[in-house]
């Protein structure tokens, strides 16, 4: 009897090793990780590319002297509305009066001698020729008398078309003429706007494609609607339309201009603001991937795709398009194929997991 006691101790605590043993290696056996998981669906999305623009009234028209003299006078102040016609500026023109008057007094010189040697040519007295060449005197008192007077009318400067005064830098008194460094202003037609911005060949190369894509004929009058947000960050409330795409690439930089034109009914854009045009672009029958969703493995971006057997594999993405936060996906997945869509930067091909479907 004292012998078998040992014994019955020895294989109690082998027992016990045993089933301790068990447990430590169930303990340590990794549970699958539980993940959401989101079903794909194709649809049709428009993004939107957007680039930096530089606004300018539909006319500017800078205003020159066509004569030299002193500003008289300004009839118009800064940032004034004004019509096609009205007066702006008003010139000294003392000068130009006494030498019209000069000039007047050429012609009734010239005219007399005309006036005189009519009736002597008619009596045969002197020949036709003194005659003629009286009227070429004349005709050049005349063209000189109109040159003065058209310089004088010159003097008195209008708008040529509606729109807004710009800065004057001239004041009263200053000698002015048509060679200075900058016009007496400016006025600018807001009535609609155009707002230049430019595109990469790349771009360019696409927005085509997609017009081409649809049967339209790759022109201006078929381009998309843009939209235009304002330097405070809001969106313009009227969309525009692309109305130039210049087709000559610019070799130094790549790029295209374009301009879009908006209209500008209650004068809210201004001549020489700035602000980002939006340009659609829109796909079809597309999948559209979140980014945290995706891994990268040597420049490819992939997804981890469930298969039946809840393990995991990855699948490469064909990327048409992005987003700030989404991929734009065509092609190398199925509709109805299950990825994951968190967890995956600790994924492995092969792996399983417990989905939590979305």
């Amino acid at each position: 009897m004292k012998t078998i006691k040992p014994i019955l101790v020895a294989t109690a605590v082998l027992l016990l090793m045993s089933c301790g043993g068990k447990n430590q290696q169930q303990a340590a056996a990794p549970q699958a990780p539980s993940l959401k998981v989101s079903t794909l669906k194709k649809q049709d999305i428009t993004i939107y590319n957007s680039y930096s623009t530089n606004i300018q009234g539909v006319q500017n028209v800078e205003i020159w002297p066509k004569v030299s003299g002193f500003v008289q006078k300004i009839y118009v102040e800064e940032g004034q509305q004004v019509k096609k016609g009205q007066s702006l500026f008003k010139l000294e023109t003392q000068t130009l009066s006494q030498d019209a008057e000069a000039a007047k007094a050429a012609v009734n010189v010239a005219q007399v001698e005309v006036d005189k040697l009519v009736p002597l040519v008619e009596k045969n007295i002197i020949s036709q020729v003194q005659l003629e060449t009286a009227k070429a005197q004349l005709e050049q008192a005349k063209s000189n008398y109109n040159s003065i007077a058209a310089n004088i009318g010159y003097s008195n400067i209008v708008s040529p078309v509606n729109g807004y005064i710009g800065g004057i830098p001239y004041k009263v008194g200053a000698l002015v003429s048509s060679t200075m460094g900058e016009p007496l202003t400016v006025v600018s037609d807001i009535s609609s706007i155009r707002a230049y911005f430019s595109m990469t060949e790349k771009q360019l190369l696409q927005m085509k494609s997609e017009m081409a894509d649809k049967g339209a004929p790759v022109s201006s009058e078929n381009t998309p609607e843009v939209e235009l947000v304002m330097v405070n960050g809001e969106t313009y409330p009227q969309k525009g339309k692309i109305a130039m795409v210049n087709n000559i690439i610019n070799p130094t930089t790549g790029s295209v201009t374009l301009r879009a034109d908006f209209n500008n009914p209650n004068r809210l854009l201004s001549s020489g603001s700035t602000g980002t045009i939006k340009v659609p672009s829109t796909y079809e029958d597309t999948f559209v991937i979140p980014q945290f969703a995706t891994v990268d493995l040597q420049g490819t971006k992939m997804v981890f795709v469930l298969n039946d057997d809840n393990t995991v594999n990855t699948k490469p993405l064909n990327i048409v398009a992005q987003t700030d936060k989404e991929f734009i996906v065509n092609e190398g997945l199925k509709e109805g194929s299950t990825i994951v869509t968190e967890g995956v930067s600790k994924l492995k091909d092969g792996q399983t997991i417990k989905p939590i479907k979305q």
